[in-house]
């Protein structure tokens, strides 16, 4: 959601519920949230209606007279075309002014056809039928879940269409009439309050939601910044020893029988301690963010994984390389940093910032070795590179830990 959103469903649940309304984007959003409920509603509504007039006027032929079924025919006939047309315009959805059209044109032909039927018949169908229409009209209003302005004018139809034929009734005067219609128009009046009502309580249900959504989207969003940062060393922007050994532990129980091996690169900057004793913390922390950028961009793909192990120390984790590959790597990390010319005046090496690298490889006289061992194994390697100069990259073999002896 956009920020605009969350701000105005805060400011809505903010206030009074009955403030409640919802305009722009927010009712779009609320409308094509409801609107498979509402057109579900309307259809059965529409249908239930064409089967009740079906069976109402099937049962009359039964039992009134032939001439009285006759006139009832005709009306009655509207009702269920119109029903028909709005329950398959709510198949689909259309434009909220589409809507509209179809819904209010249909009720108010079936509110029609209804009272016709008894001014038609006359005599004592004559205001029954008009009372049917009017608790027709009701039920439409308390049952269909539409805007405010929709359940106002189908409870105008209805007054409209009972006082035209009251006052058309010839058994009844002018002011009865009138006095009828007022007391129905109460009843309606309390029905359209009862459906915004319902219509509020729908819109804050529905704000609730969006509040609950969004901030349940801050908080997946807040610990996965959090998970981010459990991960990852806050100096350098790689994964933290943390992060690496849990990819080692997934490699070693998942993937190293899928993939053909791995490599292991243990990198130390040189002769560190000069430098931060020489230069300060500050330039250490800047050329430790350097060399972890170097290794970084050094590597194969997303398959390969970087990670601060120590204070000057990087661990590179190769899955699916053998030896030369990984030789090939750990060279291209050296040759870059001395490259980069970082300053350390005071270094054994020269004037500039290089790193000592060591390598293992996780496949020893064809069988498997444990990420454990495979990381002492860079260690000692990287020992060596340490012991015989700097600045060089040494490959972990059986002299390697016999010269170490």
């Amino acid at each position: 959601m956009s920020p605009a959103i969350v701000e105005q469903v805060e400011r809505l649940l903010g206030g009074r519920t009955r403030d409640i309304r919802l305009n722009g984007e927010l009712a779009q959003l609320f409308g094509e949230r409801s609107w498979p409920r509402t057109a579900k509603i309307i259809r059965a509504w529409m249908v239930w209606v064409i089967v009740l007039d079906v069976l109402t006027l099937g049962l009359n032929a039964i039992l009134l007279p032939t001439e009285t079924v006759m006139s009832m025919l005709w009306p009655a006939s509207i009702l269920p075309p119109a029903a028909l047309v709005a329950a398959i315009a709510f198949l689909r959805p259309h434009a909220l002014w589409v809507q509209g059209v179809f819904l209010l044109s249909a009720v108010f032909l079936i509110l029609l056809s209804v009272a016709l039927v008894g001014v038609n018949s006359g005599g004592e169908f004559y205001e029954r039928h008009l009372t049917i229409m009017l608790f027709v009209a009701v039920t439409a209003i308390i049952i269909f879940p539409i805007p405010l302005s929709w359940a106002m004018a189908i409870g105008a139809a209805a007054l409209g269409l009972y006082l035209v034929f009251q006052l058309r009734n010839p058994d009844i005067e002018a002011g009865s009439a009138l006095a009828g219609t007022l007391f129905f128009a109460s009843g309606v009046a309390a029905t359209v309050v009862a459906r915004r009502t319902a219509t509020i309580f729908a819109q804050k249900t529905f704000l609730l939601e969006l509040r609950d959504r969004s901030r349940l989207a801050e908080l997946t969003d807040a610990n996965s910044q959090l998970e981010l940062l459990a991960r990852t060393d806050p100096l350098t922007g790689v994964a933290n020893r943390r992060s690496m050994m849990e990819t080692l532990n997934h490699f070693w129980n998942e993937d190293l029988k899928r993939t053909n091996g791995a490599a292991m690169l243990m990198c130390d900057v040189d002769d560190f301690k000069h430098l931060n004793d020489n230069l300060g913390h500050a330039e250490g922390d800047r050329c430790l963010v350097k060399v972890a950028g170097i290794i970084q961009s050094s590597m194969r793909d997303e398959r390969d994984q970087v990670a601060r192990y120590g204070g000057e120390e990087f661990l590179v984790f190769l899955p699916g390389s053998d030896q030369q590959e990984a030789g090939v790597i750990a060279e291209r990390i050296r040759s870059r940093v001395e490259a980069a010319s970082l300053p350390n005046p005071t270094s054994r090496v020269g004037p500039w910032v290089t790193v000592s690298i060591g390598l293992a490889i996780s496949m020893q006289n064809g069988e498997p070795v444990s990420a454990e061992h495979m990381q002492r194994q860079a260690d000692a390697a990287l020992y060596l590179a340490k012991k015989t100069g700097r600045n060089r990259v040494v490959v972990h073999s059986p002299e390697v830990d016999q010269s170490l002896q």
